[in-house]
């Protein structure tokens, strides 16, 4: 009977318990030959999972190292910051309870802004009885900037419930109910007819500050945006610019340039901007490790891993 492979465990100390408890849950659910072992020597381990707030910077002792396993969907903060091995694959975290997460999150605010709720909630502070009558999803038009995994999970619910939907894309895409377009004319396209704008791109040196004060003012005035992709894709003094003007009736921000965002930032006092703290896609333990699971299980029944990282590209 051949030996369990072993899970190395490179995360922080406060995050190390709860991925150990669930990823050994999810190893008896799957009844693999696997076992955690946070203390196992380099030379042991075959698989690692890792996040880049870990201790582990020097990767040469763990020579017989399969994957290394992202619990987080970003890779930004790992490439070109820490010296990985380019002959293991590095994976980033896809599981269904950040798509869902996400989806649950994009949705509420797309909502929020397509049935006009902050005019509904200053006119009951304000005792004023002034009706309105809001367009069906159907008739809204909601932009997409990223069809990858989660752009197309928040795509699948927001069509379900009826909107109209154009997306973005770096490279080509055909995806049902989504009108896609890419490269500089589709971004302007795509831009130019979303009354509510979803941002959830990687972080790449191609999609840094791609929201910025020309491209800003190709959305129709009025419009909002909801970003929880990251913080660099949106030049702050740009939208600000544009918030201000009333280009941008509003905008919703999960992601920061530094966070958490600074007490002195603007966005914290503007009436028009709406912060919440880095919350929209958050990595579940229990999902995320049968995730994890799943990808080590594919691995050794030679099929290959999945969502295996481009380097090149940046995701």
């Amino acid at each position: 009977m051949t030996s369990s492979r072993i899970i190395g465990i490179g995360l922080p100390a406060e995050d190390a318990p709860k991925w150990i408890d669930a990823l050994e849950a999810a190893i008896a659910e799957s009844g693999r030959r696997l076992r955690v072992q946070a203390d196992a020597r380099p030379e042991e381990v075959d698989y690692l999972v890792y996040n880049p707030f870990s201790q582990i910077q020097d990767f040469t002792p763990y020579a017989r190292l399969r994957a290394i396993l992202n619990t987080w969907a970003g890779v930004e903060k790992i490439l070109g910051h820490v010296p990985l091995p380019e002959h293991v694959p590095f994976i980033r975290m896809v599981e269904e309870g950040m798509n869902q997460g996400m989806s649950e999150y994009f949705t509420g605010h797309v909502l929020r802004y397509h049935l006009d709720i902050d005019r509904a909630l200053a006119q009951s502070a304000e005792g004023k009885w002034e009706e309105w009558e809001p367009p069906l999803a159907r008739d809204r038009r909601v932009g997409i900037l990223g069809l990858g995994v989660l752009g197309q999970s928040i795509a699948a619910t927001l069509g379900a419930v009826g909107f109209s939907l154009s997306g973005w894309s770096r490279s080509q895409k055909s995806i049902p109910g989504i009108d896609c377009h890419h490269g500089a004319e589709g971004l302007r396209q795509v831009l130019s007819q979303s009354e509510i704008l979803v941002v959830i791109l990687p972080l790449t040196d191609e999609t840094r500050d791609v929201l910025n004060e020309t491209t800003l003012a190709q959305l129709p005035r009025g419009a909002c945006i909801i970003n929880a992709g990251r913080g660099e894709l949106i030049d702050d003094d740009a939208l600000l610019a544009a918030v201000e003007s009333g280009h941008i009736r509003h905008a919703t921000l999960d992601v920061f340039r530094i966070e958490p965002l600074p007490e002195d930032h603007p966005f914290w006092r503007h009436k028009q901007i709406t912060i919440t703290p880095h919350i929209a896609a958050i990595s579940r333990h229990d999902s995320g490790a049968r995730s994890i699971i799943h990808q080590i299980g594919r691995d050794m029944d030679g099929l290959g891993f999945q969502n295996v990282v481009d380097r090149a590209r940046g995701y």
